[in-house]
């Protein structure tokens, strides 16, 4: 499963969806969704966040391991640096490796300041390039410590993420190489809203790869915008995204119109950038924030 997906990441197609779990004591609902749709017919795999803003969800590789038990594609869970220490990180990607949960998305984290448990305190003992590190040390057959695991463990198969836009050019480079050099096999970019945008990632990409003589691979990020709100929101206060000036006028004409409008508008751009994007480089990250309808409305 995992070597037939990496080998379609670099050399073919690849869609992956993002799946968000709740507050809640099951992810059964999410799953029978996106069956109920189709979805899983028209993606590659899946991916499951873990606790984004620190906010308490259900857990991030219990879900992966639904996901991949009911579709049979694979799933990277996220694991942050927030939560866990050295100990712990490794405790859980050996569990999750004996239940064949073995893709990791590598994030350091948001802010526990964000967090909707009151006086919660992130652990930050690194972040994401010393989970990176840990994942190759734990597929070299040792723990961090340089001990022996009494059984080996399955091939980890690690996965970073990256801004997709900052002002200086050189500082994504940098952050770019380093998350290589750290042993990630595909990056996924925060979404790209712009082809020049899209463009310049992957140059970046093709010299990181020089660099360490690897050959990771990017993955856009793609987020559909339908609401004048949306656009405005991801622009000014989301480090690491620009949206063009272009749609967000385009979506603020349409809203003086109708509600429906403005939808009508945004999911054309939205579409035409799908379009666009995976005829450029066609290993795209579909994020919709659960919105599995709008998923499947841009892959049909």
């Amino acid at each position: 499963m995992f070597e037939t997906f990496i080998h379609k990441l670099r050399n073919s197609t690849c869609i992956t969806l993002e799946t968000t779990p709740s507050r809640s004591a099951q992810f059964t609902p999410t799953v029978d969704k996106i069956e109920a749709l189709g979805l899983h017919h028209l993606v590659d795999g899946f991916s499951t966040t873990d606790n984004p803003l620190a906010k308490l969800k259900y857990n991030a590789l219990f879900a992966a391991q639904m996901l991949q038990n009911r579709f049979h594609k694979p799933t990277l869970a996220t694991m942050s640096m927030r939560d866990r220490n050295r100990i712990a990180l490794q405790s859980d990607l050996l569990g999750a490796n004996e239940s064949n949960v073995r893709a990791i998305l590598a994030l350091t984290g948001d802010s526990a300041h964000y967090s909707d448990q009151p006086h919660t305190k992130g652990v930050f003992e690194g972040n994401s390039k010393l989970l990176l590190d840990i994942i190759t040390t734990l597929n070299d057959g040792t723990d961090m410590a340089g001990q022996k695991l009494l059984a080996p463990v399955q091939k980890i198969y690690p996965f970073a993420v990256i801004d997709a836009y900052a002002k200086s050019a050189a500082t994504l480079q940098k952050k770019i190489t380093k998350k290589v050099a750290h042993g990630a096999i595909g990056i996924i970019s925060q979404p790209v809203y712009d082809l020049e945008n899209a463009q310049k990632l992957l140059t970046m990409m093709a010299e990181a790869n020089r660099e360490n003589n690897a050959e990771c691979v990017l993955v856009l990020g793609y987020f559909p915008i339908t609401k004048l709100r949306t656009a405005r929101f991801l622009d000014e206060n989301v480090p690491g995204i620009f949206v063009p000036h272009e749609w967000v006028e385009a979506l603020e004409c349409a809203s003086l119109i109708s509600p429906e409008e403005e939808y009508r508008v945004g999911f054309e751009l939205s579409k035409n950038l799908f379009k666009e994007l995976k005829a450029l480089h066609p290993k795209i990250h579909i994020m919709t924030a659960n919105q599995f309808e709008l998923a499947k409305a841009i892959l049909s």
